[in-house]
């Protein structure tokens, strides 16, 4: 991914938040007949398993499923070199927001892109433990208390069609476009913008901006 030095993130930290905030994930690998992407949530091992957090990416592992019946599953049997893409907060930006002339429009968006090896990981316990765990994980930080007690019989039945990964991440990078390029005045418009959105996604985006500015601000960019 190609990242001008202007909108790369802050900290480190910003790229595992937004992997933490946005796990549904595109994993692209190679295929037979080319490159094969499929959607499908991410999770830190260290989130699943319990243990303490990375602190960058490089080096952290992480687990993810996906349905057997995909081809995606066969071609992943040996390993393969893996791209996990994550998308952010993004939005369209108007020059009409600028109030300055000329200008032209724009596209603010967040994302990260993983590299790494991915390794399927075999036998039904360890499938049952990525499932169970990406569940809880899911649940605990988007969900509305669901309790999978009752269900763990159903998820065997799901199991024999379930195929779990890790890719242990070796690059990463981030693509953090928030209008840096735009006078603090226009930065400030396009925040107001996005702001005052019902799209809650932008309202996000705002925030964003926002703390990106602020960020500058601490290090004498703006």
């Amino acid at each position: 991914m190609f990242v001008p030095e202007i909108y790369r993130a802050p900290d480190p930290a910003w790229l595992i938040e937004l992997v933490r905030a946005h796990p549904l994930a595109i994993l692209v690998t190679p295929g037979p007949a080319g490159p094969l992407a499929t959607h499908l949530p991410i999770v830190f091992a260290a989130d699943v398993d319990g243990t303490e957090p990375p602190g960058t990416l490089a080096g952290a592992t992480l687990y993810g499923h996906l349905n057997r019946a995909n081809p995606h599953w066969p071609a992943l049997a040996g390993g393969a070199d893996a791209l996990v893409v994550f998308h952010g907060p993004h939005g369209y930006v108007s020059p009409a927001v600028y109030g300055t002339t000329p200008a032209s429009p724009t596209w603010d968006f967040t994302a990260v892109h993983v590299r790494g090896a991915l390794r399927p990981l075999t036998g039904s316990a360890h499938t049952m433990r990525i499932v169970r765990a990406t569940a809880r994980v899911l649940e605990d930080r988007f969900g509305a208390g669901w309790d999978q007690t009752s269900s763990r019989g159903y998820f065997g039945t799901l199991l024999p069609g379930v195929g779990a990964f890790e890719v242990a991440v070796t690059t990463a990078d981030g693509m953090f476009k928030l209008s840096q390029e735009q006078e603090p005045e226009v930065c400030d418009r396009v925040v107001e913008s996005f702001a005052g959105s019902d799209h809650g996604l932008h309202r996000r985006l705002a925030a964003l901006i926002a703390r990106a500015a602020r960020a500058r601000i601490g290090v004498g960019r703006r």
